[in-house]
């Protein structure tokens, strides 16, 4: 058979095959579409040959948003989830902002689901007109006619697959308000066969991780730093170093937080490392140990508050209490807690031939280091390239107000030649002794009850180390002098509590501080939720019954909360544990999901508790992705239980005790015996699963404590209260 193909034709096919369909956001956020990406920064990108590519705005640190925003495109575009790829975002602001940290790109807070479920599903609609009425037009039927599955267009007795119209819908405008599926329509949102995106390339090892980056001609730059906060590098003598094999030179960094190692290789760098002898300036260093900075909170604790965080009178909750028949005071401890993510932090500055440069990062937030390379290096924003890679875990710890480890980066690259790419290395080691940690924290609390087991008055007092005074964020996150990170969930708890008082006091910081996974409800939760089973104890009441007396409102917040703790009870069969067994039950409310958690033990304080079953409800709106919500309780359970059981991060003059895991000991496999997992379903707008399963954790965990006969544990880690496990 001969195929005559005219010029026109032919250019044209041409163009069909390699055109592009982008649909995305212009800086002013309305929807556009086009066949460059320079029109606009995308959200979407289908290739003529049907292939779709989720442009994933928050980086993957585990946590799932590659699958999740991912599915989101595909359930509205009406293809399936082996028909989609995803990859991240650039660094763009103005486009890719996060919508709750306003002009800001970043992932935090459990906030990529919920800021961006609108959004990505909107792009995928949008998308699936667009091509509908493409193929309407080269059909010559009415587009009402035909529907968009698995990829492919039918109906009017025609079908092709979407690629096939990519070309055209590329010229269309983009449809103002385009239809979103009826939750009835689903096939993909709320599937639990849908499993991860990034599985696969994590299993093989095709994953490129930001400690895999390896660049010709590169530099391996590693930091001895300071050991103590506010201690400055002013000497060095690395003769000792000279020696090594693949050894470059060293630089005290510009800032003289440190000294930089050059090497060829990251074994040369450590090693020469090692040989460096090196003078410090303590003069203005933090020289404080963990037993003062300890001493300082709980006596901030027992004096007037600083704030009046809820404007309530004070007198009256004392007046309140003074009346009680019963009162309950307690004073707790929170130390300090390292994030010990699995990847160590890193990061690579490739030069560019324009005079740019490039970073390579698990980048958490990367406006900031973005912002900051630009004015270290002395370069336009254009001219710094940000490249996401997948992180190995994060938990807070890779978006710190400063960007610390990325201007490390910058810092040791400007005081090369800025030829050859520098890539820094953080060992385990740095990353214990790194200095940014959950803050020490300190609460006293007293409850009063009256003479039938009601409370009366509830008396709350935290002493903190502010995570954002003194940083960027200060103007945004302290008002009227309050860190509200330092009391997140405790002013307005879903329980109706009678004469409640919260105040605040802040203490200086002996280390930088920074969010851990859940932030302030790391402690908050555990606080309130073991005062209420004190509470219910006192008053001679069942722990669930006495809660739900306090969730009595007609509030969203109050049903959801009832509703989770309700069937975590009923699913952990509350109050029929076997024989040699004690359940303890908390229930919080974080980054807008509820979650409680039911935690069944066995052995003794004394003896060597064992966790023999966690059982988890969790409230978090539509469930884009339940396998991936599954997996995030699961390890937001581990990783609150794990570090309340032995972890803390002490001081001696100013020094970190801590070095590796075999001093702060990771959570270990044989710890919990299983975790069980209830998703309650809904139809309220999504939530955020990452930090949510952490807060009910621990308290959770005192409870059972407590119910078996061991120590109400105050003071954490759980260890130094008493408490052995097996």
């Amino acid at each position: 058979m001969t195929l005559n193909t005219s010029r026109r034709g032919f250019l044209k096919g041409a163009a069909a095959a390699a055109a592009v369909l982008y649909i995305g956001a212009r800086p002013d956020g309305a929807l556009a579409a086009g066949g460059e990406p320079s029109m606009l920064t995308p959200f979407v990108r289908i290739d003529a040959d049907g292939r779709v590519t989720a442009i994933v705005k928050h980086f993957e640190m585990g946590q799932g948003p590659s699958t999740g925003l991912t599915t989101l495109i595909a359930e509205e575009l009406g293809v399936t989830m082996e028909q989609i790829d995803f990859d991240f975002a650039p660094s763009n602001p103005e486009l890719y902002n996060n919508l709750f940290f306003g002009p800001f790109q970043g992932t935090g807070g459990s906030t990529a689901m919920a800021n961006s479920f609108t959004q990505y599903r909107t792009a995928g609609a949008a998308a699936r007109e667009m091509l509908i009425q493409a193929a309407a037009k080269a059909w010559g039927v009415d587009a009402g006619e035909l529907s968009l599955s698995e990829g492919v267009i039918s109906g009017a007795g025609q079908s092709a697959p979407l690629g096939e119209f990519v070309a055209a819908a590329a010229a269309m405008e983009v449809p103002a308000e385009p239809r979103l599926k009826d939750p009835s329509e689903f096939t993909l949102i709320g599937n639990p066969a849908v499993k991860r995106m990034d599985n696969g390339a994590k299993t093989t090892g095709k994953a490129m991780f930001a400690m895999d980056m390896q660049l010709d001609n590169q530099m391996v730059a590693v930091i001895q730093r300071t050991p103590r906060m506010g201690g400055l590098a002013v000497g060095f003598d690395d003769s000792g170093a000279q020696g090594i094999k693949g050894y470059i030179r060293s630089a005290i960094l510009p800032n003289k937080a440190g000294v930089v190692v050059f090497a060829e290789t990251t074994w040369a760098a450590f090693q020469a490392r090692e040989a460096l002898e090196i003078e410090w300036d303590d003069s203005a260093a933090e020289m404080r140990s963990s037993s003062e900075v300890k001493d300082q909170l709980i006596a901030a604790v027992n004096a007037d508050p600083e704030y009046n965080v809820t404007g309530a009178d004070l007198s009256v909750t004392s007046a309140a209490l003074d009346g009680a028949e019963t009162v309950v005071d307690r004073t707790y401890y929170f130390p300090l807690l390292a994030h010990a993510p699995m990847e160590p932090l890193t990061c690579t500055i490739e030069p560019t031939a324009d005079g740019g440069v490039i970073l390579h990062d698990g980048a958490q937030m990367p406006t900031g280091p973005h912002m900051a390379l630009s004015s270290i290096l002395e370069l336009p924003m254009d001219k710094v390239q940000v490249h996401t890679m997948f992180a190995g875990g994060s938990f807070g710890r890779r978006a710190t107000p400063t960007a610390d480890y990325q201007v490390e980066a910058a810092l040791a690259f400007a005081v090369t030649d800025r030829t050859r790419p520098v890539k820094l290395v953080w060992s385990r080691e740095d990353d214990v002794t790194g200095g940014y940690y959950r803050p020490a924290v300190a609460h006293r609390v007293r409850v009063g009850l009256d003479a039938d087991g009601g409370i009366v008055g509830w008396d709350h007092r935290v002493a903190a180390q502010s995570i954002m005074k003194g940083t960027s964020f200060e103007a945004m996150m302290v008002q009227d002098g309050v860190d509200h990170s330092a009391l997140e969930s405790l002013p307005d708890t879903p329980y109706a509590l009678p004469g409640m008082f919260v105040g605040l006091t802040d203490v200086a910081k002996a280390t930088s501080v920074l969010w851990w996974r859940s932030v302030g409800n790391t402690h908050t939760a555990y606080v309130i939720e073991t005062m209420m089973d004190e509470a219910a104890a006192a008053a001679n009441r069942d722990p669930v019954a006495f809660r739900l007396d306090y969730l009595k409102g007609e509030g969203a917040d109050q049903r959801r909360v009832a509703g989770v703790l309700e069937l975590a009870a009923e699913k952990a069969g509350w109050g029929a544990a076997p024989e040699g067994r004690a359940q303890g039950i908390a229930v919080h409310k974080s980054f807008g999901s509820y979650v409680a958690e039911v935690v069944e033990i066995s052995g003794s304080a004394d003896d060597g508790v064992k966790i023999e079953k966690v059982t988890c409800a969790v409230d978090c709106g539509i469930p884009v992705n339940p396998d991936v919500i599954k997996a995030q309780m699961e390890g937001g359970i581990g990783y609150g239980i794990g570090h309340i059981m032995r972890d803390e991060i002490t001081l001696t003059e100013g020094v970190v005790d801590q070095y590796n895991f075999p001093d702060y000991e990771p959570l270990r496999i044989s710890d919990i015996g299983a975790i069980e997992v209830h998703i309650v379903p809904s139809t309220e707008a999504p939530s955020g699963v990452g930090e949510p399963g952490t807060p009910p954790a621990g308290p959770a965990l005192a409870n059972a404590i407590a119910a078996s006969g061991g120590p109400r544990v105050l003071e954490l880690p759980m260890v130094n209260s008493g408490v052995n496990f097996v």
